[in-house]
C-alpha cells in the first residue's frame, strides 16, 4: 500500500450519467458552469480558489446561494488540484458497483464537452460491489456531492484493491475520549439526516439541499467538515449541527464555534443569522457550562431505544 496517497469517491455526472463514457475514455471531471481554462488559476489553498471563483459560479448559475457556491468551488478545486497523481478514486457505475482507478494526469480543460475540467485515470482491474462494503464505507461513498473524501477507510479500500477486505470501525481522532460513543454517534449522524423531518430540529430547519439533493451532511470548511448544515424554512437562518462523537467538551465547543465563524464569513447571505447546535448521548455539565456564555448555541440530548418482538 502506498502510504502517501489519498482516496476519493467521485460521481461521474448526476446519477452517474457519464459513467460509461468516463470509464471507456479513462477520465473523470466536473463542470459547475465555470467555462474557462483553470490551468493557471489553481492555488494550493482551496480557500483562495473559492474566494476568486465563488462569484464566477454565482454569475454562471443565477439564483444559487453562497452556500452552493462554496460547495461547488471546493469540489472543483479538489478535482483539479487537490487530488494528486497516484491518488485512488472510486466511481459508481450506476449499477450498484464502483470502479477503482489511479489518477494518471494533472488537470486539463476540454471545452465544449461534458464535465470539461478533467483528470486522466488508469482504471484498475477490480470492481467493488456496494453490497460488499462496510456500512461506514457505504455511507461515505453515498454522501451527497460530486467529491467525497474517503481516506478514513484506507484499510478497507486497500483490502478490496488487493482482493480482500476486512472492514473495521476505528476512531482515529485524538480528541475522541470514548470510541464506543464515537461509533454510535457516527451512525446517528446518518440517521438524523435520513429522518430529519421527524426530529425537533426538522420542525424549523431543512438540511441544506442543492438541486433537490441533500448537500448539508459533512459540508466542507477550511477547518474540517460540518456534520450537518441546515437552513431555516424561511431562509433567514443557517444552523450548524455538530455531534459530540465522544470528544472532549471543550474540543467540540471550539470546533462548532470555528464552523459557525466560517459560515458567518463565507456562506451567510446579507441578513442571514447563524446558530449552532451540539447533540450528545449523555448530559454533560462541562458542555453546559461552556455554552452558558453564548446565546446562539443550543445543546440537545438524544435517546436510543430498542424493542424486541417475539417471532
Amino acid at each position: 500500500m502506498m502510504m502517501n496517497r489519498s482516496y476519493y469517491r467521485i460521481m461521474l455526472g448526476s446519477k452517474s450519467f457519464y459513467a460509461q463514457q468516463c470509464h471507456e475514455e479513462h477520465w473523470f471531471g466536473g463542470g459547475w458552469g465555470i467555462a474557462q481554462d483553470l490551468t493557471n488559476e489553481l492555488p494550493e489553498n482551496w480557500r483562495d480558489f473559492n474566494a476568486k471563483f465563488r462569484q464566477v459560479y454565482l454569475d454562471a448559475n443565477p439564483g444559487k446561494s453562497k452556500v452552493a457556491a462554496g460547495l461547488a468551488c471546493g469540489m472543483l478545486h479538489t478535482i483539479c488540484k487537490g487530488i494528486k497523481l497516484g491518488d485512488i478514486v472510486l466511481c459508481p457505475d450506476g449499477q450498484g458497483n464502483y470502479w477503482a482507478g489511479m489518477v494518471s494526469s494533472d488537470y486539463f480543460y476540454f471545452p465544449g464537452h461534458p464535465l470539461p475540467h478533467r483528470r486522466s485515470v488508469d482504471w484498475l482491474p477490480v470492481i467493488i460491489a456496494r453490497a460488499d462494503m462496510s456500512e461506514a464505507l457505504r455511507n461515505s461513498c453515498g454522501s451527497i456531492g460530486t467529491v467525497s473524501d474517503i481516506n478514513k477507510h484506507v484499510a478497507e479500500i486497500e483490502g478490496f484493491l488487493a482482493g480482500s477486505a476486512k472492514p473495521a470501525l476505528i476512531a482515529t481522532d485524538e480528541l475522541v475520549e470514548d470510541p464506543a460513543v464515537f461509533a454510535l454517534e457516527k451512525h446517528l449522524e446518518d440517521f438524523l439526516v435520513k429522518n430529519w423531518a421527524g426530529t425537533e430540529l426538522g420542525k424549523k430547519y431543512n438540511v441544506f439541499e442543492e438541486d433537490g439533493e441533500l448537500a448539508g451532511q459533512q459540508y466542507p470548511t477550511d477547518t474540517g467538515p460540518i456534520d450537518i448544515l441546515a437552513i431555516s424554512k424561511d431562509g433567514k437562518e443557517l444552523l450548524v449541527v455538530e455531534l459530540k462523537k465522544g470528544r472532549a467538551s471543550d474540543a467540540v465547543v471550539g470546533q462548532i464555534q470555528r464552523y459557525m465563524g466560517y459560515v458567518m464569513d463565507e456562506l451567510a447571505e446579507p441578513g442571514q443569522t447563524v446558530r449552532g447546535c451540539i447533540i450528545a448521548l449523555e448530559d454533560d455539565l462541562r458542555l453546559r457550562r461552556a455554552l452558558r456564555a453564548t446565546s446562539n448555541i443550543e445543546f440537545y440530548r438524544y435517546k436510543v431505544s430498542f424493542t424486541l418482538l417475539k417471532g
